[in-house]
């Protein structure tokens, strides 16, 4: 697969092959909370929690300093739609159960279970940071919260950073820490939360369909 399509697939939901040398070894250790951050966490899981769709346009930053512009929309628990701007024409969609992903370049699809990687726990039904999560790091400053996440399960599928602006609570960005060492990032731009979606958005239908050839 080529790397433009993969790189953001990394930094959604898939989970790599290889294993973090920081997290091969032992499970991370929870962040030590003071009284006040224990209420900001149950605050931002009450907030995922109630937060049931997004709309938003978003920029992609990769750690080589690769930017990809285009729009998402997300649907819990278990949808979401990845469109990028033209000229590309690739997108992904999550139907629930599965993650399709199609690469225009190469005119095919790839396809994973919804649950692959530590970015599908804001996809999740009941999300709750006690029990799906390790919170190994939380920092406030004067206009918004930091959390960092690896899964209790299977840590060695990378570390997901939750970036919130704050009074009112609100998800601006995420980075994903994948599997091979590499960090992406995706800033979250003219967001809407709990919108309506119309009833295609989250069916993947190849642009090759029913098309010779």
């Amino acid at each position: 697969m080529p790397m433009k399509a993969y790189t953001f697939i990394l930094a959604i939901l898939l989970a790599g092959l290889t294993v973090l040398p920081s997290f091969a070894d032992e499970l991370p250790k929870p962040s030590k909370l003071t009284a006040r951050e224990q209420k900001d966490v149950h605050r931002i899981e009450i907030y995922l929690n109630n937060l049931k769709s997004v709309s938003a346009d978003f920029l992609q930053v990769s750690d080589e300093g690769m930017l990809r512009y285009g729009s998402i929309a997300i649907k819990r628990p278990g949808k979401m739609r990845v469109t990028y701007n033209p000229p590309s024409e690739d997108f992904m969609v999550a139907d629930g159960s599965f993650l399709h992903m199609w690469d225009a370049d190469m005119k095919s699809q790839t396809s994973v279970p919804v649950s692959s990687g530590i970015a599908s726990f804001i996809l999740e039904k009941n999300i709750k940071f006690s029990s799906d999560v390790i919170l190994t790091r939380f920092v406030r400053y004067p206009a918004k919260i930091e959390i960092d996440l690896v899964s209790k399960e299977t840590p060695e599928e990378g570390e997901l950073t939750l970036i919130f602006e704050d009074n009112p609570l609100k998800l601006r960005q995420w980075r994903i820490l994948d599997t091979q060492g590499h960090t992406t990032g995706i800033n979250l731009e003219n967001s809407r939360e709990n919108v309506d979606f119309p009833s295609d958005t989250f069916i993947f239908m190849a642009p090759t369909f029913g098309k010779s050839g």
